[in-house]
C-alpha cells in the first residue's frame, strides 16, 4: 500500500494564508517541508480522503493523475477537507476520457453539501453516497471503515480505517481524544500505519483536535492494546502555524519518540 500526503496542514495552511507572524515569516523564507497545504492523503493513486481547496495544488505539484481515483472517502464537511464545488470538474464537459464513476463517501452533511454543489447529476460520473459509523464498504481492492471521530458537535465526524493486500492503515484526523466506542472497533484490529492529528502541537490540548502529548498517548494506548503489528508506524499530521513549530523542530521532538512528521508529498509504502 503507498500512501501519498498531499497535504499536511490545518485549516489556515502552513504558512498562514494571510499571516504575518516570525513563525510563518519563516517557513516561506525556508520553503520545502516548511510549506503545508491542506490536509489530504491518497492512497496507491485511487483511493482518496478528502477534497480540500488545495486539490488542483497538489495535482500539479506531484503529477497525479486524479482521473485515476475510483473512491473519495471524506471525513467532514470542513472547508479545508470538503471543497464540494470541484466535484463539478469531473462531469462531461469539463472532464474527458474518464470511463469510471468517482464514488464519494460521507456522512448526511457530506451528501447534503455534494447534492448542493452539483445536484444530482447521475452516477455515470459521480456517485455520492451515505455512509455512517461502523459501516464496511468495499470498494473492490480494499475494505474501508468509518468510525467516529471526537471533532464537531455539530456534525458526524468520521475516521477511516482502511485495509488493502493484508495491510490496515488507520487515518485518525480530525479528532480530539478518540471516543471509546471507536477504541472498541480498534482493539480487534492489527494497525500497520496510524496517521494521528497534531494539529496543537505543544500548545494546550483542545477538544476537538490533539497536541503532541495526546498523540504519544493514543500511541501508547495502541501498543499496551495490541493494535499496533510489530514494526508498525506512527505518523502526525494536520499541523497549525499557531504551534511556533517548523518541520526541524517538529522531528527533533517527535523522531526521538518514534513518530514520524509528516510533510507535503511525503511518499510510505507500507
Amino acid at each position: 500500500m503507498k500512501v501519498h500526503f498531499l497535504g499536511t496542514a490545518a485549516a489556515e495552511g502552513f504558512p498562514g494564508m494571510f499571516c504575518r507572524c516570525a513563525t510563518c515569516a519563516e517557513a516561506r523564507a525556508r520553503g520545502g517541508r516548511d510549506i503545508r497545504t491542506r490536509s489530504s492523503v491518497i492512497v496507491d493513486g485511487t483511493l482518496k480522503i478528502d477534497l480540500p481547496p488545495d486539490t488542483l495544488l497538489h495535482v500539479l505539484r506531484d503529477g497525479l493523475d486524479l482521473g485515476a481515483v475510483t473512491d473519495l472517502f471524506v471525513t467532514h464537511t470542513h472547508s479545508d477537507h470538503l471543497r464540494a464545488e470541484e466535484l463539478e470538474m469531473r462531469l462531461p464537459g469539463y472532464a474527458h476520457g474518464v470511463e469510471h464513476p468517482l464514488r464519494v463517501y460521507g456522512h448526511d452533511g457530506v451528501v447534503r453539501r455534494c447534492r448542493e454543489a452539483i445536484g444530482r447529476p447521475g452516477d455515470e460520473r459521480v456517485a455520492i453516497r451515505r455512509m455512517v459509523p461502523f459501516e464496511t464498504v468495499d470498494t473492490g481492492d480494499a475494505s474501508v471503515t468509518a468510525l467516529p471521530a471526537n471533532h464537531d458537535p455539530e456534525e458526524t465526524c468520521l475516521l477511516y480505517l482502511i485495509e488493502k493486500g493484508g495491510k490496515t492503515l488507520f487515518y485518525g484526523h480530525d479528532t480530539g481524544l478518540l471516543p471509546e466506542e471507536t477504541w472498541a472497533w480498534l482493539a480487534t484490529q492489527r494497525l500497520d500505519l496510524a496517521i494521528l492529528d497534531c494539529t496543537n502541537g505543544n500548545l494546550p490540548f483542545t477538544g476537538g483536535h490533539l497536541n503532541i502529548p495526546a498523540v504519544l498517548d493514543i500511541r501508547k494506548r495502541m501498543r499496551d492494546g495490541g493494535m499496533l503489528k510489530e514494526g508498525a508506524r506512527t505518523v502526525a499530521t494536520h499541523f497549525s502555524h499557531n504551534i511556533g513549530l517548523l518541520h526541524d523542530d517538529l522531528t527533533r521532538i517527535l523522531e526521538p519518540e518514534g513518530v514520524i512528521v509528516a510533510y507535503d508529498g511525503m511518499v510510505l509504502d507500507i
